[in-house]
Formats: structure tokens, C-alpha cells, sequence
């Protein structure tokens, strides 16, 4: 009821009628049964915006931290994210993407639709990622179709790094459902598990126009970081000569 709540009463109508979201292709996801929802991510903002579209409800999972911060701040945000959806998950541990599938298997089974970020995490600069294989493995153990999702705008509205940036409309775009059925079976192929991850990453590509870097997201975040260190560090070096 809280989900419900928040989207049509709380935060819902106030969202439409500032940032007035566009979304094409709703018509591509069903209106009953399992779907996976493969997602760019480019903010924080993307879990807010994207299911504002559809009229049905989207889980996902989130950091644990969410739930389990301590005092009024750590209870208001534990029932906000678990109201509105959210499924607490542990990030830190070599179980988090296991622990990330049972979840996202749980939620499908009961014909429900289950929104993921292939990239792992958010872009630093706006640029697509390479997309870790969870999502192909999930696609191939429940059978469930896979949706491509482009979000756009978002870095505009809550830039990284800040909570709030400028207007722009944000723009929701779902692609046709692909059917991965012809490898059924094939769960534990690696090479298929790639394969199947590329072409979900390819159509949400097409779908965002963003350019694609066959990097996973965190590493080009420390590529990023250590770049910069070393820009910092030149920069203070060719500032001590000079004095």
C-alpha cells in the first residue's frame, strides 16, 4: 500500500507535474505476468522515474546499508525503501550476486516485475558499460522475457556526486521483450552468458544512444580516480617549480 501510496499521492503527481517524464514503448511491457526490466543507470533518480511510466509495480534490489542505518534517519529510510519496493542486499560479500538472483527469482515467481542496473552501478560520466551476467543468468533460470530500458536525462536531474542538478524532462524508453529461450539450458556456459548480456547491452545502447565501453563501470571509476590523483599531483608538482 505504502508503494502505491508514494506513486500515485506522495511523491508520484509531484514528479509528473515538474519534471513531466516522457516514456515510449509502455506498450511493450505486458500488463500481467514476470518481466525483467535491464536498465542504464545514470543516477539515482532512474529507479524514480522509470516505474512513474508503467502502471504496474517494479522491484529491485538495494544496498543493505539502506536498512540498516541506525536512529530515526536509518528507521525512516528502512520502511521508505522497503515500501516503496526496494529489497535489501548485501553488496560487500562473494554471495551478494547469488543472494541478488534469489531475490529477483522471488519476485518473478510471483508473476511480478523485477527491475535491474546490468552495469552493476552507476556511470561516472554518462558513457554505457559493459554489463556483468547476472541478468542473462536470471533471464535463463526463470525463463522470464527481458525488456531493454533506456533512461535519459536523469544525470541532468541528480548529476553523481549531487543530490539535485537542473531541469530537463526525463525520457523512459522500453525496447521489444527478448526471448532467450533457444538457450535453455545453457546457464552455466559463460561464453553464452556474454553473449546474452552483449545483446541486452547492445539494444539498451540503441535505445539510449549513449556511447558503449567494453569496461566494467567500477573499474573505469578507479581508472577515472587514479587519473585524476595523478593530474592533482602533477598539477601541484609544476606548481611547486614554479614558486
Amino acid at each position: 500500500m505504502f508503494y502505491w501510496f508514494l506513486k500515485w499521492i506522495a511523491i508520484g503527481p509531484l514528479l509528473r507535474l515538474i519534471f513531466r517524464p516522457q516514456a515510449y514503448g509502455v506498450e511493450n511491457v505486458p500488463d500481467e505476468g514476470p518481466v525483467i526490466l535491464a536498465s542504464n543507470h545514470l543516477s539515482y533518480a532512474d529507479w524514480l522515474f522509470m516505474p512513474l511510466t508503467l502502471s504496474r509495480r517494479v522491484s529491485f534490489v538495494a544496498k543493505a546499508e539502506y536498512f540498516t542505518t541506525p536512529g530515526l534517519k536509518g528507521w525512516i529510510q528502512k520502511h521508505f525503501f522497503r515500501g516503496s519496493g526496494q529489497i535489501p542486499i548485501d553488496r560487500s560479500g562473494a554471495s551478494a550476486a547469488e543472494g541478488a538472483l534469489t531475490s529477483a527469482k522471488g519476485i518473478l515467481s510471483k508473476g511480478e516485475i523485477f527491475g535491474i542496473y546490468p552495469e552493476g552501478t552507476r556511470s561516472h560520466d554518462g558513457k554505457l558499460y559493459r554489463g556483468k551476467t547476472g541478468v542473462a543468468r536470471l533471464a535463463l533460470e526463470t525463463g522470464v522475457p527481458v525488456i531493454p530500458v533506456a533512461v535519459v536525462g536523469t544525470d541532468v536531474v541528480a548529476p553523481p556526486g549531487k543530490t539535485f542538478g537542473s531541469f530537463t524532462r526525463p525520457i523512459v524508453r522500453f525496447g521489444k521483450p527478448l526471448d532467450f529461450s533457444r538457450y535453455e539450458g545453457l546457464e552455466n556456459d559463460r561464453y553464452i552468458l556474454r553473449s546474452i548480456t552483449d545483446e541486452i547491452m547492445y539494444e539498451i545502447m540503441n535505445l539510449s544512444g549513449q556511447e558503449y565501453v567494453d569496461m566494467y563501470a567500477t573499474r573505469a571509476k578507479e581508472e577515472s580516480k587514479r587519473l585524476e590523483r595523478e593530474a592533482a599531483a602533477e598539477d601541484a608538482s609544476e606548481k611547486k617549480k614554479a614558486s
